[in-house]
């Protein structure tokens, strides 16, 4: 029987784009991933991470990881909630993997409706399989199946080189997340130097971008 593991990393932020990963594996095999010492993806060093995402890819039997960027995330939240974007990306990792048991981290407060979502929305490409599929959907489940830990990892390692490249060409904004006094201190800076105007590589649709907004509003009044 296969089994699959689907985690994010970088919903969150207000800049850089958001990597949604999946791994596939048989279940018979699937202790391999205790075996390397697979853990939440958070509680890893960089250099821990690269190391398993390597050693995570070699010995799955697939893996998949959808790359979301900034402006496809702006456009689609004009349409639906970010609640309703994670059931869209969860569905086309799925959709590449197709396994017979799907883990999921719930990016729902409800982690029965995530699922029950997630299984309508797989329908849409794939009715059969669909109703043959066992999708289970838990909090923080990369903290309790280490097929979902796997998954994470591999999706903050792929974001964080995407990052890395980022920073390369727009210079460092730091994590990118709104808690971050470097990464506002980037985004006041460029609101200021072009006129209230942002790159590409900026989350639009953020809160975060209409309170700077604002601010650089209150500035020029002064």
């Amino acid at each position: 029987m296969m089994i699959a593991g689907i985690d994010e990393a970088g919903k969150g932020p207000v800049i850089g784009p958001m990597c949604v990963g999946g791994i596939k594996i048989e279940e018979s095999r699937a202790h391999i991933l205790k075996v390397l010492g697979v853990a939440d993806s958070k509680k890893l060093t960089p250099k821990k991470r690269e190391h398993l995402a390597a050693q995570i890819k070699k010995y799955a039997d697939d893996f998949f990881i959808l790359e979301v960027s900034p402006s496809q995330i702006d456009e689609l939240r004009k349409i639906m909630s970010m609640n309703e974007i994670m059931v869209v990306c969860f569905s086309k990792v799925l959709e590449y993997l197709k396994p017979d048991v799907v883990f999921a981290d719930a990016a729902d407060v409800k982690a029965e409706r995530f699922a029950y979502n997630l299984r309508r929305q797989y329908a849409k490409t794939n009715p059969a399989h669909a109703e043959e599929i066992e999708i289970i959907c838990e909090h923080q489940a990369d903290m309790i199946y280490p097929v979902v830990s796997a998954a994470s990892i591999i999706a903050k390692v792929r974001r964080d080189e995407l990052i890395k490249e980022l920073k390369q060409e727009w210079g460092d904004f730091g994590s990118g997340y709104p808690s971050d006094p470097k990464t506002k201190e980037f985004l006041l800076k460029w609101g200021k130097e072009h006129s209230g105007e942002f790159p590409s590589i900026v989350r639009q649709s953020w809160q975060t971008l209409v309170n700077i907004r604002e601010e650089l509003k209150k500035d020029e009044l002064k």
